[in-house]
């Protein structure tokens, strides 16, 4: 899944279990991406669960998202 745009939901959520949780990089026909893969329980012997892939106008929003929520 490549982000398109960042939306924030008002919704109330818990806090999920420890995963297995790694990041690659590649680049792209010159542009430059950056994925992170989540992992099923342990145990499992399935690949990545979740793909999230953004590029680098992304990386920078959600760097702003995360300084603003978290006051950094």
């Amino acid at each position: 899944m490549f982000v398109e745009k960042w939306e924030k939901e008002n919704r109330n959520f818990r806090k999920q279990d420890v995963r297995e949780t790694s990041y690659s990089t590649t680049e792209i026909y010159g542009e430059k991406l950056f994925q992170i893969q989540t992992y099923g329980s342990e145990g499992s012997t399935a690949g990545a669960k979740q793909t999230i892939q953004f590029d680098k106008k992304r990386a920078s929003e959600l760097i702003d998202i995360l300084r603003t929520e978290f006051n950094l």
